[in-house]
């Protein structure tokens, strides 16, 4: 990230607080995401992955 990134967002018309809040939820599933990963957590059976999914 760089300056120029936010700016980027602030001319697709997010302002500081949409981009704060998204940065709380991208940072948060990172987070959960790499939590799993490391536990060894195995998604539902629902849940497909991209390239297996049933709508592709």
């Amino acid at each position: 990230m760089v300056p120029a990134d936010l700016d980027d967002l602030r001319r697709c018309g997010f302002d500081d607080r949409a981009i704060h809040d998204a940065t709380q939820v991208i940072a948060y599933f990172n987070y959960i995401n790499r939590i799993a990963d490391a536990l060894g957590v195995e998604p539902e059976p629902s849940v497909h992955k991209w390239d297996e999914s049933p709508d592709r």
